[in-house]
């Protein structure tokens, strides 16, 4: 426990160091804002397993590592090297618009933005320096650092991201795809932070994916803003495939107006201690969201999945499904909040958490919760923990089918259920790829 008391301690010495540098760099109007963020963040330490919010998730192995600030030009990735990546590919990114950050900070070499129709996509770093009218109206105006430790440790030290806006009325066909890629080997701590802007009837997708290359252990600690105007419509794919001695802690906060839709999907691989919080305020009468998620862990890893569905006004509509899949000596979390607030009459809200263990040793915790201060509404929620079925294993090996092959079949078809629910075929194909490949038996096969 002294561990995390301690850590406050050593980003506070490094805010003290990078704060020249950043007020030299230009966006001053933001730098009363990381010193209220740095502030709170010292007086709410890292958080503890006494916190019912933390109880199964310690981030004491984090805190116990002195993780330096990422520092710019240390870009090493070549595009050579991005083009063997498994989203980054040719026949991908020929179907997308390309922003990539190389340890949390914006590529403009790497990057191939599509600007047409008033878009914007790029640098956030830049959107700073300029003092982008909108970015200024909506930068850390939703993800709170006031009661979230991380966010407003990420909220000091934001410096560089992804900025992200679709003009009124506009409707984005090809995917806007931020690339977040980890290339180092040394304990660097980075904390990129993205802001995504609708406006007023558009249309966008945007896919987040985090991956590192190698197996070096460090800390990325990203949160993202989201905005959806009225009568917009924002499908929003965030992917996570960190090194397996990594620490991810992630912020997706999403904000919706009157008659807007907003999709999440969360897709976790990777890293050794992961939290992913996703928390959506329906503050518009006749808003819809959906929240899929899909969790794969293996070895030790430990993977957190917090949601928040905070249903503010009426006729509101939001679905969720999160499924994991578990082996080893792996462990996972699920806790999902529906909120009704009193005057969001005619809510229509469901929850699920389904998860496949497959090792004795491997834990999941799940806690789907309804808090309901309304009268006409339709909630549920519900969850289970099972097992591969021996009945349907003994039926495939009965047709000359392999134990680990049987197996994988079943545990793929329980992942394909929230797969099936994104509507890029391109990417929904190569997840499909990396669940078989993570699955044991095939794990085995890959790794010789």
């Amino acid at each position: 426990m002294s561990a995390v008391k301690e850590a406050p301690a050593i980003y506070l010495s490094d805010f003290a160091r990078l704060e020249e540098r950043i007020g030299r760099d230009g966006g001053a109007w933001l730098h009363p804002t990381r010193k209220e963020a740095i502030a709170r963040f010292a007086g709410l330490g890292f958080p503890t397993p006494r916190i019912e919010e933390w109880k199964y998730t310690n981030v004491a192995p984090l805190a116990k590592i002195p993780f330096r600030a990422a520092e710019s030009g240390a870009n090493t990735l070549t595009a050579e090297r991005l083009a063997h990546l498994p989203l980054a590919d040719t026949a991908f990114c020929e179907q997308c618009s390309r922003i990539v950050l190389v340890n949390g900070r914006y590529s403009a070499e790497l990057s191939s933005p599509d600007l047409r129709k008033g878009v914007t996509a790029g640098s956030l770093a830049e959107a700073i320096k300029n003092g982008t009218p909108s970015l200024k109206a909506h930068l850390a105006r939703y993800a709170s650092y006031e009661r979230q430790a991380f966010v407003a440790l990420n909220t000091a030290f934001v410096e560089d991201g992804a900025f992200v806006e679709i003009p009124r009325g506009v409707r984005r066909e090809r995917p806007i795809y931020l690339l977040f890629v980890s290339t180092t080997e040394e304990p660097i701590a980075s904390h990129p932070r993205t802001l995504i802007i609708a406006g007023e009837g558009s249309e966008a997708c945007i896919i987040e994916d985090y991956i590192g290359l190698g197996n070096g252990v460090y800390f990325t600690n990203a949160v993202t803003e989201i905005v959806a105007g009225a009568n917009s419509t924002v499908e929003h794919y965030k992917l996570q495939d960190e090194s397996k001695r990594a620490f991810h802690i992630s912020t997706v906060q999403a904000y919706q107006a009157r008659s807007s839709s907003f999709t999440h999907h969360s897709i976790s691989f990777g890293g050794a201690l992961v939290r992913n919080d996703v928390n959506v305020v329906m503050d518009g009468e006749g808003a819809e969201c959906a929240l899929n998620g899909l969790y794969v862990t293996g070895d030790t890893q430990h993977v957190d999945n917090h949601t928040v569905i905070d249903h503010a006004k009426p006729h509101g509509t939001s679905r969720e499904l999160y499924k994991g899949i578990l082996s080893d000596k792996s462990s996972a979390v699920f806790n999902g909040s529906v909120i009704v607030r009193k005057d969001a009459q005619k809510t229509d809200a469901r929850q699920s958490n389904k998860n496949l263990v497959l090792s004795g040793e491997a834990t999941i915790n799940s806690k789907p919760q309804l808090e309901i201060n309304a009268d006409d509404v339709k909630c549920t929620h519900g969850t289970s923990i099972g097992h591969p079925d021996d009945e349907s294993i003994y039926y495939l090996r009965s047709r000359g089918i392999g134990q680990d092959e049987a197996q994988a079949v079943l545990t793929y078809g329980f992942a394909d259920d929230v797969l099936n629910k994104m509507k890029l075929a391109a990417l929904r194909v190569r997840l499909e790829c990396a669940v078989l490949s993570r699955l044991p038996g095939r794990r085995k096969h890959v790794e010789e």
